[in-house]
């Protein structure tokens, strides 16, 4: 699954307190600083992606003509072109390497600017990083679902895509995320 960009301080959280809860990992500079940089490198990471399908989008739109004319299927195109051009833009589409490769970025920023201090193995470190970004995405779906029977649950009918249903559901996404012991 994919991750966004409204997702990913929830996520660089939950690394933080994986890695704290492991008992394995000394912290030097609390929570936020952790949670900080593994923000930034999952933020580069979906950034380089979205870089990538709009290169993609834009060769899509160029061709738009001869790709009715020979009546390919867009979203295939769409996929083999990224595809194609996903090393270019440093990106891996296999989720599960991706989110290895993710890890290692995180666990090599942790301790470049020591913030985080381990007597284990680098690849344990990872694994603790790794299982963290799987198993919040795992549970995404779950904690949606349950912010939207909240939603549905209010007398009064929020409207998807308008402020006061935007608000409300990073409310009860919070709080669903504090529930769970996810941030």
């Amino acid at each position: 699954m994919k991750i966004s960009l409204k997702t990913i301080p929830h996520i660089a959280n939950k690394i933080a307190i994986d890695l704290n809860k492991s008992g394995v990992v000394t912290m030097t500079k609390g929570l936020e600083s952790v949670a900080h940089e593994a923000q930034k490198v999952l933020e580069d990471n979906v950034k380089q992606e979205m870089a990538l399908e709009e290169k993609v989008n834009e060769i899509c739109e160029d061709n738009e003509e001869e790709i009715e004319f020979m009546l390919a299927d867009e979203r295939q195109l769409f996929f083999m072109i990224k595809k194609k051009l996903a090393p270019e833009y440093g990106v891996i589409l296999n989720y599960e390497e991706r989110y290895s490769d993710i890890s290692h970025k995180i666990l090599d920023e942790l301790y470049e600017e020591d913030l985080i201090h381990f007597d284990v193995t680098e690849n344990r470190i990872k694994n603790i990083i790794y299982n963290a970004i799987t198993s919040f995405i795992a549970d995404t779906s779950e904690i949606e679902d349950a912010v939207m029977d909240k939603i549905r649950s209010y007398k009064r009918k929020f409207i998807p895509g308008t402020d006061e249903f935007e608000i409300l559901h990073e409310k009860l996404y919070r709080e669903e995320l504090m529930k769970r012991g996810m941030e």
